[in-house]
């Protein structure tokens, strides 16, 4: 039996092209970023601690991301209005996108392979394994951080950006 983990995208490999929902239920294609470098950074859920802290560490950088031409998108399962409140409550700009709900079992984050289980307290379930991926203008991987540890993350993914 093949590791999930084995066969999930990594770099050099092509980004998978999905359909996404925005927080006012708009639909964005990841097929939109074709011929621009974006940094793409996948979270457990909207308004805890360390995605909040996450997400306001993109937004500070947002800026100089852009300065470097690379775009800045967030996802996580969370539904749309979630996301909506998530920005309007912690003041983000940074982008949040809404995954295929995780009923559904065919979004992003599957695609990828970062829909896994997870165990917290003896608790097993399925969750989203906090992950960033570098894209660069071909649509390809060009870097992954798996399991981020969010203290400075932000900070390294620009760093990565700058030398797209």
């Amino acid at each position: 039996m093949t590791d999930a983990k084995d066969t999930r995208p990594d770099v050099g490999d092509q980004f998978p092209h999905m359909t996404l929902t925005t927080p006012d239920g708009d639909e964005f294609s990841t097929a939109s970023l074709a011929g621009k470098p974006a940094a793409v950074f996948f979270y457990p859920k909207n308004n805890t601690p360390g995605c909040t802290t996450e997400a306001k560490d993109f937004t500070a950088l947002a800026p100089a991301f852009a300065d470097a031409g690379v775009a800045i998108l967030g996802i996580s399962k969370d539904p749309p209005k979630s996301h909506a409140k998530f920005i309007e409550k912690q003041a983000l700009t940074v982008p949040l996108y809404s995954d295929t709900p995780a009923d559904a079992g065919d979004g992003l984050a599957e695609a990828l392979g970062i829909w896994v289980e997870k165990n917290m307290y003896g608790r097993i379930y399925m969750g989203m394994e906090r992950t960033t991926y570098l894209i660069g203008a071909d649509g390809r991987i060009a870097r992954v951080w798996r399991k981020v540890k969010v203290k400075g993350h932000a900070d390294a993914v620009l760093e990565a950006a700058r030398t797209l």
